[in-house]
């Protein structure tokens, strides 16, 4: 029986070096990195903490709109080497953010909320995003 291999748990300094190509020494590392899970050739998860993460130094730090986040992470996300069990709840969570004036971690609970998993929150917003949940 062959063993499953080795899974990258990437951190959001490599996904960031990625996209924002902005350091000489990393950028091109993370590239080649990243372009090995594209193709499949190495298998990676990214957890939700680095997409929210990832958004969050995005937005704040260099005020990309959410559009171009939410594709950008999007198209990561469906690399053929992510191996994420939760990919479309992800997905699901990305396109919520970018659609409504909602943070990203509501849109990844509601993403991941169902009849066995019910978000417990005061927030209103999860009205919004249509999530199973009940108010205290």
């Amino acid at each position: 029986m062959k063993q499953p291999g080795k899974v990258y748990l990437i951190d959001t300094n490599i996904i960031l070096r990625y996209l924002l190509e902005d350091h000489q020494e990393y950028s091109p590392r993370a590239k080649a990195f990243m372009m090995e899970i594209s193709k499949g050739t190495k298998k990676a998860e990214i957890l939700d903490v680095v997409i929210v993460e990832s958004i969050y130094v995005m937005e704040k730090f260099y005020n990309i709109p959410k559009n171009e986040i939410v594709d950008k992470l999007s198209k990561i996300i469906n690399f053929p080497g992510v191996a994420n069990p939760n990919r479309s709840e992800i997905l699901n969570a990305l396109l919520k953010y970018e659609s409504l004036d909602i943070d990203i971690v509501d849109c990844i609970l509601a993403a991941k909320s169902s009849s066995e998993k019910v978000v417990v929150s005061f927030d209103k917003d999860m009205e919004r995003l249509k999530a199973v949940s009940e108010v205290l």
